[in-house]
């Protein structure tokens, strides 16, 4: 890629007003209102985990110190206790010297120059403190107490607090201070407990969550005293955390009791429900590394053990996914309507041990999803697309047992319940369906005995038949209208590969074929219009992350999904999406994850300082 003296050069260049060519982040002087300008790209301000380079070796109990751009990985265990030390630079790690004892459920503190190690698990539980000065560890004076599972705060290997942990016996309120040279016992926390997380300054700190049991207990640090507040909202231990002081916190993971990805935002007096981490995980760096506005969080189990690693900015540029809220009943296989702040997910096939056909119906406000009324029968597999009114859909075609009983059955939805109306004349099901409302719809594809290329259009009472789709093909979505609409992807059994790319434009009479997407694949979803759509993940296979955007000519690939989801669902535009339910791995797990799509574009904006 050209830098940006590359491409636009060092002078800034003059405008009576505003520069209609200028790039992201280029300068310029508007000679008409005396400003200096730039071209800036926007951002969302919801919060978000976006996930970056995996550490080089996955593991969980570690400790962790620094910042989101320059951190420490520290320790903990493999499978085995493991002493391996890696630093992160703002976009990969690289291993550097070890611990002298490898252990695990330690606590770790500084940064990525100058940071201490406390306490942990050898076995047994150890005293141990080892100073970091950039490129080596060095033994230095231990606790009084030894420990794992402990909460710390403080800058750097100079000026540190650990408080809690398990001795052996018991759980621990103890609270230890280091100046530098020796460890001194301070005041006791209120609760004893472990595996908390921790955020702050020796003189003002925050301990939140940790066991046993599971515990939501917070506890304020005003630098002579604890003091209990307001507890989080979900209770848990192996808790990650950052933040500045006692006012600011992060805490994200844990075990309650399974792994979990909840993020919770402390304010000063109440945790409120951010988005999720985008990989569920306890036991992820102790110790902490930025702060509530830009944190890192790496390592930890899942289960497995892993080390995925993800920034948490309060600033996503646009252009990314952002984990939103998630459903209450997870399923693949559904049917959707409506935008990326008001929209249903209806119908599909439920999750494990059972995989139940659904006819729950649920409704997005754009901020969490409610369940409403049921259809009046449950199906799996129903018209897959992009109608664009929550208040007024249909649901049409699919299966009632998972591995036949095709349905021509229509329900129409007016915002509150399901009512029967006229049927398909062809029942099917993985078909793509679209449509404005109740009214308007299309419906093109899907199977029967075989794969078929039938569309039909229904015009509020009735389905006819109308031109048929290029290539018989199921597992497609359709987005647009009745009369302007586009499918894409999806298979058949021939010709070879069965997994297809192939895009078909719909004028209102007949179909064309258009250029194919990028990446062939099955069980996507997608949103837009005709001319302005995406693609959204499915399966290729395996499982893909990928989202293409459609400009009305050909697709393009932009900002992958956080968690890929194969016969999921979306709805909403190129530019403002949401992507929901659908099968995240292998063997079927349907999921409840939501993500929020915002597309690219820039904003000029007036340099101020």
């Amino acid at each position: 890629m050209a830098t940006y003296k590359e491409s636009v050069g060092t002078t800034v260049v003059n405008f009576a007003g505003n520069n209609p060519g200028a790039v992201e982040g280029q300068l310029w002087y508007d000679s008409t209102n005396k400003d200096f300008k730039y071209q800036h790209p926007n951002v969302t301000t919801s919060g978000a985990w976006a996930t970056t380079n995996s550490l080089n070796t996955a593991r969980q109990q570690l400790g962790g110190a620094g910042s989101q751009t320059q951190a420490l990985a520290i320790g903990g265990t493999t499978g085995s206790v493991t002493g391996a030390t890696e630093q992160w630079a703002g976009s990969s790690w690289t291993e550097v010297n070890d611990l002298n004892t490898a252990r695990r459920l330690q606590t770790g503190r500084g940064t990525y120059t100058s940071a201490l190690a406390m306490g942990g698990f050898v076995p047994p539980q150890t005293a141990i403190v080892e100073s970091w000065n950039g490129t080596n560890w060095t033994e230095t004076t231990d606790l009084n107490t030894a420990k794992y599972g402990l909460g710390s705060a403080g800058a750097d290997n100079t000026s540190v607090l650990v408080f809690g942990g398990y001795d052996g016996s018991s759980y621990q309120d103890q609270m230890e201070s280091w100046n530098g040279s020796s460890w001194t016992e301070t005041t006791n926390m209120n609760t004893g407990r472990g595996t908390g997380g921790s955020a702050g300054t020796v003189t003002s700190a925050l301990y939140y969550g940790g066991e046993h049991p599971a515990k939501a207990n917070t506890e304020s640090w005003n630098g002579s005293s604890w003091t209990e507040v307001s507890d989080l909202n979900e209770s848990k231990y192996g808790v990650g955390g950052s933040g500045v002081d006692n006012t600011s916190a992060l805490a994200f993971g844990g075990y309650n009791p399974s792994a979990t990805a909840n993020t919770e935002l402390w304010n000063g007096s109440s945790w409120a429900e951010q988005n999720n981490l985008n990989t569920a995980r306890a036991q992820l760096a102790n110790g902490g590394a930025g702060s509530t506005t830009a944190a890192l969080a790496y390592g930890g189990a899942s289960p497995p053990v892993v080390g995925a690693t993800e920034e948490w900015n309060t600033e996503t540029p646009v252009g990314a996914w952002a984990t939103d809220a998630n459903m209450n009943t997870g399923r693949g296989n559904l049917g959707s309507a409506g935008t990326y702040t008001a929209s249903i997910g209806f119908a599909g096939i439920g999750n494990q041990p059972s995989y139940t056909i659904l006819g729950i119906t649920e409704q997005y406000n754009g901020t969490s999803w409610t369940e409403v009324n049921d259809m009046n029968t449950a199906r799996i597999a129903v018209n897959q697309g992009s109608q664009q009114s929550y208040t007024s859909a249909l649901a049409f075609g699919g299966e009632i047992s998972g591995g036949g009983g095709n349905q021509a059955l229509t329900e129409s939805w007016n915002g509150s319940s399901w009512t029967e109306v006229g049927d398909l004349n062809t029942a099917r099901y993985g078909h793509g369906g679209t449509g404005t409302s109740n009214t308007a719809a299309l419906a093109s594809g899907g199977v029967t005995t075989t794969y078929v290329a039938i569309t039909e259009s229904w015009n509020g009472s009735s389905w006819t038949e109308v031109n048929d789709l290029n290539s018989g093909r199921a597992e497609l979505p359709s987005v647009g209208t009745s009369t302007a609409a586009l499918t894409f992807g999806g298979r058949n059994p021939s010709p070879s590969p069965i997994v297809r790319a192939v895009t078909e434009s719909w004028n209102g009479s007949s179909w064309t074929e258009v250029n194919d997407l990028n990446t062939a694949r099955r069980n996507l979803s997608g949103a837009g219009t005709q001319t302005l759509a995406l693609a959204i993940s499915g399966t290729v296979p395996p499982l893909s992350l990928n989202t293409e955007d459609w400009n009305g000519a050909s697709w393009s690939e932009v900002g992958d999904l956080n968690t890929a989801h194969s016969a999921g669902s979306g709805n909403g535009t190129s530019t403002n999406a949401l992507a929901f339910a659908g099968s995240p791995g292998s063997p079927l797990d349907y999921g409840v994850h939501t993500e929020l799509w915002s597309g690219t574009s820039t904003t000029i904006k007036v340099l101020t300082d």
